[in-house]
């Protein structure tokens, strides 16, 4: 039962249905432009899908909250790793965080426009819009841009709705909707440089 509706359903809820990571992955290579909205970006999820992300031609992502900046590392248990040693209680992972960040800012510096909505609780939805040439794909529904909001981890994911958009029209359509948010210069601002700064400080001593 289960089996029959992974493969029939459009749902990718993480869970049962298929997950959100799952649908876009195959679908980031050369040629490939991207076109995101989420509340979250985290670096960790740039690296669970860094091999795919560094082959696309370029992604625009699109900040639903405008408290973005604190969400930059947040991938709930899996951003920090402490350990006791002589000195005291470290943060374990630290160079490896530090490194991860940096490879973050220089892929955000070559391919990455970040907008950000500037009123809180405006935008809501999520979506991933994949454009390839003529070929367009999208996946609509809850999914952040984190590890567990994509169904990346191997356990402990969330529950996410959403639906692979299948309709040739409706994909068009909502390209031309991320569009119209993208450019609205009284509801969204180019945020790109604020997250650089805060990659950049985010592993400082």
């Amino acid at each position: 039962m289960t089996r029959s509706r992974q493969s029939n359903s459009g749902i990718r809820d993480n869970h049962s249905r298929g997950k959100a990571g799952e649908f876009v992955k195959p679908l980031l290579k050369e040629g490939t432009s991207l076109s995101v909205v989420s509340a979250y970006f985290t670096i960790h999820a740039y690296h669970a899908l860094r091999k795919e992300l560094d082959s696309i031609d370029k992604m625009r992502f699109l900040f639903g909250e405008p408290t973005f900046v604190n969400r930059i590392n947040n991938d709930s248990d899996e951003s920090k790793e402490f350990e006791l040693r002589e000195s005291g209680l470290e943060l374990g992972n630290q160079l490896s965080q530090k490194k991860q960040a940096k490879e973050c800012a220089q892929w955000i510096k070559d391919k990455v426009e970040i907008r950000s909505i500037k009123q809180t609780g405006l935008l809501h939805g999520k979506l991933y819009h994949v454009k390839n040439g003529e070929v367009n794909r999208a996946l609509l529904g809850s999914s952040n841009f984190t590890v567990p909001g994509l169904g990346l981890k191997d356990q402990g994911n969330n529950v996410e709705l959403n639906l692979v958009v299948n309709d040739d029209r409706d994909r068009e359509d909502l390209l031309a909707w991320f569009n119209e948010w993208w450019e609205k210069d009284n509801l969204t601002e180019d945020v790109k440089d604020v997250v650089l700064r805060e990659l950049d400080r985010l592993y400082a001593n």
